[in-house]
């Protein structure tokens, strides 16, 4: 059947080959047969032969050249690479190509060295926005250190934490980010010949153009030694603002692993039913540091003061702890934490994922929060010892993973208003305006000293909370601008609107 197939389908194309010969010479090759003596009649029998060879050997080295690919899972006589049209090729065995944005081509003013302070998630803001100062000053910049001399002593690289290579690739249509310096250079940073300062604190871009650039070209390498809050909320291009979006939501993924095993949790969690993250920053940094003690015993107050005072860099020392918590300037203590997911009218049997690492007073502090809502699990709860391995003494690993399942949450809470509560509301803003209870700490620390002292019965206690916070889980909003008090306004990252679907506008796209 295939030679039929082979013989009829070559003679068909000599039959066009010879159409292709135009009618006036088939005419002259039809005399030619009755005309000339029969001797010349094997001569013209024998072009025909080798005519219709050639077209063969042709016909045959396009068949090999274009066959797989345009007649591809068409019958066909022939066996390519082993493969018949009933075995077709398992598409999805073969690596994805993931396409990069081009380059951004653009004359380099110098390199910009950064060294972030803080914890995972004023590292994070200050990342997003050092890449954007680098862009608008068309420098280079080199892969941003951690910090590692922080309260947590944590030795993470950003390699150990972020994606490094979706880092640099995912943005190089903004800017050229290098993990090292070139030798050149590096060897000149070696022997200290570079500029290294601190930026100052909420900044415009002005300032960087007309300040810091002029430094960089001077100097070549400029270190920026801290870098927490360095750039403004409010009063930036658009386009200022879009970028650290993009940096923030697109550019800075977590590694592989720690991403897998933030899917493994929200897995676990989500088999049982709805789950809510509580960001309980009831640890003993945040303690000391804010000198907040309520409700510990005299022993665990010197304790914290002690550790306050061991760090010089934590310039408040002398702290009234009952003004602060009044004033709503300290975290939520769990006990204050179950009254107030009680009467917010949070299902007792809800999963709560406690987001943060050990609670200060251990299980006695947690007794309200447990008999209040019996299951409460953490990380540790809920994998095993060895999954943690890799992170363990790690606290911006954990952190992230942290982060990760807070993202996911049906409900997220924070008792504080620290780095990790405002920059993961902003996300979850990003993602959807998930709900978010934004907590009025000074509002409900006054209610709940009046509930607990007999003033107001538990319904008018329960009512008043869940009033006062109708408005504040994380819906569309405008950031409030204060000028001139940027510490006192709404945090970019916590709701950067520049970047967010409003509801009464049209859909934007960073």
């Amino acid at each position: 059947m295939c030679k039929m197939e082979k013989f009829l389908y070559h003679r068909k194309l000599w039959e066009m080959n010879v159409k292709l010969l135009g009618e006036s010479k088939v005419e002259k090759l039809k005399n030619s047969f009755v005309s000339r003596p029969r001797m010349s009649l094997w001569m013209i029998r024998a072009v025909t032969v080798l005519l219709l060879w050639s077209c063969f050997v042709h016909l045959m080295a396009l068949g090999e050249m274009w066959g797989p690919r345009l007649f591809k899972g068409w019958p066909s006589c022939f066996n390519h690479n082993g493969l018949s049209s009933s075995s077709p090729v398992d598409m999805t065995s073969l690596p994805t190509k993931i396409a990069l944005p081009p380059k951004r081509v653009y004359v380099n003013n110098g390199y910009l060295m950064v060294s972030c302070n803080g914890g995972l998630n004023q590292m994070r803001a200050a990342i997003c926005d050092m890449v954007t100062i680098a862009r608008y000053m068309n420098v280079t910049l080199i892969v941003p250190e951690l910090d590692k001399t922080s309260f947590w002593n944590d030795p993470s690289e950003f390699k150990d934490i972020f994606d490094l290579d979706h880092f640099i690739s995912s943005l190089r249509d903004e800017v050229r980010i290098l993990k090292e310096l070139p030798p050149r250079l590096k060897k000149r940073v070696e022997l200290g010949v570079y500029h290294e300062m601190p930026p100052i604190s909420w900044s415009n871009m002005s300032y960087y153009q007309n300040q810091i650039l002029p430094l960089v070209k001077k100097h070549k390498v400029l270190h920026l030694n801290r870098t927490d809050t360095r750039l403004a909320n409010n009063e930036l291009p658009v386009e200022v603002q879009k970028l650290r979006c993009r940096v923030n939501f697109n550019g800075l993924k977590f590694t592989p692993q720690i991403e897998e095993l933030g899917r493994r949790v929200v897995k676990i969690l989500r088999e049982k039913g709805p789950f809510l993250v509580l960001h309980l920053r009831y640890e003993m940094d945040m303690l000391a540091f804010s000198g907040c003690s309520h409700g510990c015993n005299p022993e665990e107050e010197e304790e914290l003061t002690r550790m306050r005072y061991a760090y010089p860099w934590w310039k408040e020392k002398v702290i009234n702890s009952e003004l602060k918590r009044k004033d709503g300037l300290c975290p939520l203590t769990p006990e204050e934490t179950a009254l107030t997911l009680t009467a917010l009218g949070i299902d007792r049997n809800v999963q709560i994922y406690i987001a943060a690492g050990e609670i200060y007073g251990g299980q006695r502090r947690m007794k309200a929060l447990t008999d209040a809502f019996p299951n409460v699990v953490r990380k540790e709860t809920l994998l095993e010892p060895s999954d943690l391995d890799f992170c363990r003494n790690h606290s911006s690993q954990m952190a992230a993973l942290d982060y990760l399942v807070a993202l996911e949450s049906d409900i997220f809470v924070p008792t504080n208003d620290g780095n990790m509560a405002r920059v993961v509301e902003g996300h979850r803003r990003f993602l959807g305006f998930k709900k978010t209870i934004q907590l009025n700490r000074k509002f409900l620390v006054k209610l709940i000293d009046e509930y607990t002292e007999g003033l107001l019965s538990w319904d008018v206690f329960s009512s008043s909370v869940k009033a006062f916070h109708s408005t504040r889980m994380g819906s569309p909003k405008r950031r409030l601008v204060i000028p001139n008090r940027p510490k006192e306004e709404d945090y970019f990252y916590a709701n950067p609107h520049e970047c967010l679907q409003l509801l009464d506008e049209p859909l934007r796209v960073i």
